[in-house]
């Protein structure tokens, strides 16, 4: 039988559709202001910029706004620490997403955590990530909370089954393990390093690569009629599983691309919406 697709790029329109509805009712009651995400691309990393126009054309295609700021390369943790400050206090700017990594010699963790929790809505803080652990309410990361969203809107069960996370990145792996923790789940987190990762691969009914590496987890370690979730995304088209020899024996999969990876800004958007909407019921 041929494996269910997981289809993010689907979900995502869909999404879109019913966010868009949304923006327009938001811009009713605020004075025709939309919800505005502000984008922070410091130096000149060529994959970093794609990635940013992407969200700014999600933000458009809904009617959002978004507001563009690109800082040099040599700008200094205390300049971008500045430049955060000065949206935390925008009252119209209802989400902050600093692009993935910043020059070096930046504090980027200090960054992150500048930005006020309300406006994290790509959940990179620790204060947010704590939250998330203990269930309390905050914006998931974004990559990990579009995979629970598209495995919702599927509906596969996590609750009592084994899900393993290959990968610890902490805007990844480690809140992916925490969200399925928290849906019940059995969950083990392993990485690059860990011993007998091939036997534990095969124990699990829910696996999710997260590690990184192009195809790093084989087809053969994966148990007939698991779900295998790919977040990795390499040139050629590649993730960090070897997904074709699954089509015809596992029970879902996500393609790469058009899987996690649409549900990553879609999810950053909806979070956006939901910051806009909160900030204008408590206006």
């Amino acid at each position: 039988m041929a494996a269910q697709i997981l289809d993010g790029k689907k979900l995502s329109r869909e999404t879109e559709s019913e966010l868009g509805a949304r923006v327009v009712a938001l811009k009713q009651d605020n004075d025709g202001i939309p919800p505005i995400l502000a984008t922070i691309l410091v130096g000149a990393d060529p994959a970093s910029a794609t990635y940013v126009r992407m969200k700014q054309n999600a933000c458009r295609r809904i009617g959002m706004e978004s507001i563009a700021v690109e800082m040099p390369s040599e700008t200094t943790t205390k300049e971008l620490l500045e430049k955060i400050s000065e949206l935390n206090a925008n009252k119209n700017c209802h989400g902050i997403l600093l692009q993935h990594p910043v020059p070096a010699h930046i504090d980027e963790r200090a960054c992150f955590d500048e930005i006020s929790l309300e406006k994290d809505v790509d959940g990179v803080t620790c204060l947010g990530f704590g939250r998330m652990a203990m269930n309390e309410e905050a914006y998931g990361s974004a990559t990990p909370q579009g995979i629970m969203r598209l495995l919702e809107a599927y509906k596969i069960p996590l609750e009592g089954k084994h899900a393993v996370v290959v990968g610890r990145s902490p805007i990844l792996g480690k809140p992916m393990g925490l969200m399925m923790l928290n849906a019940n789940a059995t969950v083990t987190i392993c990485h690059s390093r860990t011993t007998n990762l091939p036997e534990i691969i095969k124990t699990a009914d829910v696996i999710v690569g997260a590690v990184g590496r192009p195809e790093f987890i084989r087809s053969k370690w994966i148990a007939d009629d698991a779900i295998v979730v790919d977040a990795g995304f390499h040139p050629g088209g590649f993730g960090d599983i070897e997904l074709e020899p699954l089509h015809n024996r596992v029970a879902a999969l996500t393609p790469v691309p058009g899987g996690v990876g649409p549900m990553t800004i879609n999810t950053l958007i909806l979070q956006c919406v939901e910051a806009a909407e909160k900030a204008l019921s408590s206006s």
